[in-house]
């Protein structure tokens, strides 16, 4: 039988959470790692906006992220049951935040050259009055709604993770959000995070098959 082809690339946080889902419903595929400044011709015909990550399957193409994880979810039951209608609702309404408002400020942060006449410090606040809106909210557990991971943290973490990259000293030391910050070390000396960012060699047509996880 052919496995799924997931197209990745190891530091993208879209890639990044969309792996994790796969690694929790242990469901194999293969893995092409690609350079975005390189895109091969087999994943922009499959996705022709060029992003990641890409999951290809027998009968149709997934190529946003989210939609990955509920694959993902619908192929095994990767959650414990155990989050009421509200905290459903309230996951929603984070992750769409996250995707949207938090990761515009975090790429004016994180990639200011990128942008014209943007103050990343000013990005940075915009994301920390996220962060702070947000803080209240999270269990004072290992994830954001008790003891078991769930769809929510999966999905916000590698942009948290990204937040920190942009300058580990000040979210270390200086952020002043403490459970934010110890939820988000929890992740990063996670196994799951581990496992995920795996270094596998850029996929070139004919190269070996790499079965992931």
């Amino acid at each position: 039988m052919n496995l799924p082809i997931l197209y990745s690339f190891k530091r993208c946080p879209y890639a990044m959470r969309a792996r994790m889902a796969i690694k929790l419903a242990d469901i194999k595929c293969e893995i092409r790692e690609v350079k975005l400044n390189n895109k091969p011709e087999a994943m922009l015909k499959a996705s022709p906006k060029g992003t990641v990550p890409v999951l290809i399957l027998e009968d149709v193409v997934i190529d946003e992220s989210m939609q990955v994880i509920d694959w993902a979810i619908n192929k095994k039951n990767i959650f414990e049951g155990n989050l009421t209608e509200s905290d459903v609702i309230l996951t929603n309404e984070i992750i769409d935040k996250f995707d949207n408002k938090f990761k515009y400020h975090l790429d004016r942060y994180k990639y200011a050259t990128r942008y014209e006449n943007q103050d990343p410090l000013l990005h940075r606040s915009e994301c920390k009055k996220i962060l702070l809106q947000v803080n209240d909210l999270i269990s004072d557990k290992d994830y954001f709604f008790g003891k078991e991971l769930n769809k929510i943290d999966i999905s916000i973490l590698p942009f948290l993770r990204q937040f920190r990259i942009a300058d580990i000293k000040w979210f270390d030391e200086d952020m002043n959000i403490p459970k934010m910050q110890k939820y988000v070390h929890k992740f990063l000396e996670s196994k799951l995070l581990e496992d995920v960012m795996i270094n596998i060699e850029e996929w070139k047509e004919g190269s070996d098959i790499k079965i992931f996880p």
